[in-house]
């Protein structure tokens, strides 16, 4: 069994859980979403401060076997790049 666990800014909590869904996940309640092999729970958590700039965090931890998480976690690192421009 392996973890993950990460801040993600800048990516409203509904979203994050659309990506999981995306990822064929399905939600079983407030801020879970389980897959095949793998479970994530999502929780907003206090904005990240930069100056006057406030950039809302959501809280991403993942557990699941490690085959079915190594592919989740593919699967979200490709959606949560970001380019710049």
């Amino acid at each position: 069994m392996a973890s993950h666990e990460r801040v993600v800014r800048a990516v409203p909590l509904w979203l994050m859980r659309d990506y999981l869904v995306d990822a064929g996940g399905t939600v079983v309640g407030d801020g879970r979403v389980t897959g095949n092999g793998w479970v994530v729970t999502l929780e907003q958590v206090e904005d990240f401060h930069l100056g006057s700039l406030k950039i809302g965090q959501v809280r991403f931890y993942a557990e699941g076997d490690d085959a079915a998480l190594a592919a989740l976690m593919a699967v979200m690192e490709d959606k949560l790049v970001r380019a710049g421009g």
